[in-house]
């Protein structure tokens, strides 16, 4: 059922239900929506659309805080169905924040479409709302030693050094959510993607 007053920004914060993924590299983007929605006061909560969602204002907007209780590659089942709830009905209104193999670890940058880079979240969330041009997020875990490894990486827990480095990302990838709501995309490509992780931080 869609709301009777369409919402303005859906965030989606992207990893795999279950503590045992909780801290690994591949859910940086669900520690980021639930960083949001703590600075708020407030949780994200169980409830309909295989999601676990917050309604909440950032600055003077309406926005819906999300992480979907699929599977990473079945992301898309849940972001397709809050899209239609919520009334988000443009590309630039739904921002996913996410891991990325292509990003040293550590850093944050801000992409408006493109491409899906291997990423099988993105891909689900692509084929159900039928457009890559949503805005992203992205939170560099580093390459794997090898593709092979590519699942393990992502999977495992993280070293002291990575953790460390993570932990600021997420901070700066929920800045960098909020800044795109606040004062748009182009505005946060500006602050954020000129910035590159201290390693000895």
């Amino acid at each position: 059922m869609r709301r009777a007053t369409p919402f303005d920004w859906l965030i989606v914060g992207l990893g795999n239900p279950g503590k045992q993924y909780a801290g690994t590299r591949h859910n940086v983007g669900e520690a980021a929506v639930a960083l949001i929605a703590a600075r708020r006061n407030e949780r994200l909560t169980a409830g309909r659309d295989q999601a676990l969602t917050c309604e909440t204002r950032i600055g003077t907007h309406r926005a819906v805080l999300a992480f979907p209780i699929t599977f990473m590659n079945e992301s898309g089942n849940a972001v397709g169905k809050l899209a239609r709830r919520y009334g988000i009905d443009e590309p630039e209104q739904l921002v996913v924040i996410h891991d990325e193999l292509d990003l040293p670890p550590g850093a944050v940058k801000v992409k408006a479409g493109g491409g899906l880079a291997g990423h099988n979240g993105l891909r689900s969330i692509t084929a159900h709302v039928h457009t890559q041009d949503y805005l992203r997020v992205r939170i560099g875990v580093g390459k794997p030693v090898s593709k092979e490894r590519g699942a393990d990486h992502v999977l495992s827990r993280v070293s002291r050094r990575d953790s460390t480095l993570l932990d600021v990302a997420v901070e700066l990838a929920a800045d960098a959510a909020e800044t795109i709501v606040t004062h748009g995309v182009d505005a946060a490509m500006r602050q954020f993607n000129v910035r590159e992780p201290d390693p000895d931080a």
